[in-house]
């Protein structure tokens, strides 16, 4: 759904292709949210659902603000009742529990009758009452508005998650929320939503605010950022704006509308220190203002995320300056016989006779002859001579390809059909059979990570340099199981069928004539190469 797509009340549907691989698919947001809101919900949620579930013929995700869903058999204007989800409430209920469920089950049936009375675009309705004198229950009820009133009313749309028995004393005023979410095929969507986590997030707003007296709280509120506004600077956190990682934050570069340049920490929730750190750094850096120390610009707290925006700056860290290498280096000749084990089996890369250096703001070069060991070199490299920072990513990739699959990119094989160790990864990948990939060697005990690094070594040999990751992003997707991964696009594989001539990059980059030698070419996406 790209920025101008036209949102009529937060609801979207769409249709692609024919029988049988047509598709449906439908988005559906709560109707109290701003068309950007859901527009970045929608997005981040699709690209998640598409990372999450590569290979499914229907899947589902869902969210704080929205819910999307796809299929491949019928799905609007059908009412089913699956699927169907319910997140409980693990709070305590001090009310009577007999008198609590019969008063959710009071207000979700008029919450229902009001929102299947909605128009052709919007089927909406919130409320509350009160289940004691000082415990509230509020709920919201959203209906896909392509049902008719008669599907909104029906017993597959009006469940309820029942809460168990659970009690405790409180000197405080409550507000009971409960969370019932029945989405069902064409989502007829009840968003329960007085949501748990409204309850858990407004119960830590206010330990929160107590750290600060009102002219604190002012000068914060001030501080305060929107989810939405930081997804958008940061391209929904996207592993190429990522600056580095710590035990329990992530950091990322971004950009607000104004083009200002910001950075992201993006604080883990179950970190041990998490809250507690959060925090602090408010309450610290709010606090105080000196030229050296790195400016605060705001916060966030909401949607589960905890956020702190930063000045952008430049020239990173000290630890950058004192023991990184300032010196870049393109290997051009990366491969399993160039990466030696020491006794304790760390790698050490050797052999740089082919390496090339580049200046410290340097990305890219043009080499005046091609050389290197076919398999391994990236296309651009093979038929125009460029070098780049995204060189050695591919050659990466396949190294990674070929230590899962325990064979050579030259002389892989299935039983005793010749394949193309990329063309293979990528077949059965795309068809949800990676691990048919796997050294029978490797045990199923760690499938997980295996599948992750087939996973990352496909991102890492895609055709175009531009979508191949960097280097460092790669080192941070695997020391990280939680990062959410790209969906990869075709590689950059050749196969040993077929042959055409490919012409090495002259001596001085300009002449008409150059020396051939056969090549062979990719079977799935065909590249013409021609003399330079």
């Amino acid at each position: 759904m790209s920025s101008n797509t036209q949102i009529t009340y937060g609801y979207y549907n769409f249709t692609a292709g024919q029988q049988p691989n047509k598709v449906e698919a439908m988005a559906l947001c709560r109707a109290d949210i701003s068309v950007d809101d859901c527009r970045d919900c929608v997005s981040s949620s699709a690209s998640s659902l598409l990372s999450v579930c590569p290979n499914s013929m229907k899947a589902f995700g869902y969210s704080d603000n929205c819910v999307i869903y796809y299929t491949n058999i019928s799905l609007f204007h059908v009412l089913t009742d699956r699927p169907f989800w319910a997140l409980r409430f693990d709070g305590r209920i001090t009310a009577d529990i007999p008198k609590f469920n019969s008063s959710l089950t009071t207000l979700m049936t008029s919450l229902q009758n009001k929102a299947s009375l909605g128009n052709s675009v919007l089927k909406f309705a919130t409320g509350n009452t009160k289940v004691t004198a000082n415990q509230s229950l509020y709920g919201l009820v959203q209906c896909s508005p392509d049902l008719n009133r008669l599907d909104s009313t029906s017993p597959a749309s009006s469940r309820t998650a029942t809460s168990s028995a659970l009690g405790a004393s409180s000197s405080k005023s409550h507000k009971i929320i409960a969370i019932v979410v029945p989405i069902v095929g064409s989502l007829v969507l009840i968003l329960i939503i007085a949501f748990i986590c409204i309850f858990a997030r407004r119960k830590k707003q206010g330990k929160f605010s107590g750290n600060f007296d009102k002219e604190e709280m002012d000068t914060l509120q001030a501080l305060q950022f929107s989810t939405g506004a930081i997804k958008v600077a940061t391209e929904n956190f996207a592993v190429e704006n990522m600056l580095g990682k710590g035990g329990s934050a992530t950091v990322y570069k971004g950009k607000l509308t104004g083009g200002q340049e910001i950075a992201v920490k993006r604080i883990e929730r179950h970190a041990v220190l998490g809250e507690e750190q959060f925090k602090n750094e408010i309450l610290t850096l709010a606090k105080l203002h000196h030229g050296n120390l790195v400016r605060l610009l705001g916060f966030c707290l909401e949607e589960d995320e905890m956020l702190l925006i930063y000045e952008f700056v430049v020239n990173k860290s000290l630890d950058a300056f004192l023991f990184d290498s300032q010196q870049r280096i393109i290997h051009r000749a990366l491969k399993a016989a160039n990466v030696l084990l020491d006794a304790e089996f760390i790698p050490k890369i050797a052999d740089f006779g082919l390496a090339k250096s580049f200046k410290a703001d340097q990305s890219q070069a043009v080499a005046s002859k091609v050389v290197g060991t076919h398999g391994y070199m990236p296309p651009e490299y093979l038929t125009q001579g460029q070098v780049s920072l995204k060189s050695d990513v591919f050659s990466f990739g396949v190294l990674v390809l070929e230590i899962v699959s325990g064979q050579k990119i030259s002389s892989f094989q299935i039983g005793e059909r010749q394949e193309n160790l990329l063309a293979y990864a990528w077949k059965n990948w795309q068809e949800g059979k990676a691990w048919n990939l796997v050294d029978p060697a490797l045990s199923p005990a760690f499938s997980a990570e295996i599948l992750r690094c087939i996973h990352i070594g496909l991102l890492c040999v895609q055709n175009n340099m531009a979508d191949r990751p960097t280097m460092s992003s790669v080192s941070l997707m695997l020391s990280s199981n939680t990062m959410t991964l790209e969906v990869p696009l075709q590689p950059a594989f050749f196969k040993q069928n077929r042959s055409m001539l490919l012409s090495e990059p002259s001596q001085d980059n300009t002449s008409d004539q150059s020396n051939s030698r056969p090549l062979s070419v990719n079977e799935a996406s065909v590249t013409e190469l021609y003399p330079r």
